[in-house]
């Protein structure tokens, strides 16, 4: 992976964020570095946008916190395989109102307090807490969501494996204008060369294929597409 670099006057925040991001990591269950993989891809994301290299800081200190709350919130069910019921989704979507919160105590400037709060609204207003639409969610929030998701599909949970880049890109192609923001997905799709990018699918042993059964191709990746729908969506 590739480090993050901090400027002078923000190293001492960074690196503290960045401790806190592995132990949140930790708590999540990642296979590897989450936090920090999101953070590296939404300031490339940010950096085809060219933002300001003050905003590019509050996303990358956003990204490092984004799941703060559901450390905050300890639930079991956060590592649990299978779906979670309609009471633990309704728990589960107040973590970013938490994260806002423990990002705060964590010392976090208000821009990537609200950020942390916000990266999990959908450009079509079906997202949460605030039901924000389109260009209502700051461009650095789109960002995060986008490369929130690209590095929780691609990587092992408790409760699903690793999807590979082509599903993932095929997730997000599927869900711009719908979860994501079009021209945030055509940005990240047109990224190339980072680390960051590669999934850490297990490659299956070749076996012949069985004509009866197609293959259904997305390795358990619908369930990661809707909060609301969906348990496994929530739990990214």
């Amino acid at each position: 992976m590739t480090t993050i670099e901090f400027e002078e006057t923000e190293r001492a925040a960074g690196e503290g964020f960045l401790r806190l991001s592995g132990t949140v990591d930790e708590f999540e269950g990642y296979a590897q570095p989450h936090a920090s993989r999101v953070a590296r891809l939404s300031e490339a994301l940010a950096a085809s946008f060219r933002l300001s290299r003050a905003d590019r800081s509050t996303l990358v200190f956003a990204a490092l916190l984004h799941d703060l709350g559901e450390m905050a919130m300890n639930r079991d069910y956060i590592k649990r395989a299978g779906p979670l019921n309609g009471a633990e989704r309704l728990d589960l979507a107040r973590h970013p109102i938490i994260g806002e919160q423990e990002a705060a105590r964590a010392g976090a400037e208000r821009g990537a307090q609200l950020l942390v709060r916000w990266h999990h609204e959908w450009w079509n207003g079906c997202g949460y807490p605030d039901a924000l639409r389109g260009e209502q969610i700051p461009l650095e929030a789109r960002i995060l969501r986008v490369a929130d998701a690209y590095a929780a599909l691609t990587d092992a949970r408790p409760f699903r494996a690793a999807g590979t880049e082509a599903e993932a890109r095929k997730h997000l192609t599927l869900w711009a204008g719908l979860e994501f923001d079009p021209q945030v997905v055509r940005a990240f799709l047109a990224l190339e060369g980072l680390a960051e990018l590669r999934s850490y699918a297990r490659e299956a042993p070749a076996q012949p294929a069985a004509p009866s059964e197609p293959a259904t191709g997305t390795s358990g990746m619908e369930d990661d597409n809707q909060l609301a729908a969906s348990a496994n969506e929530s739990k990214q």
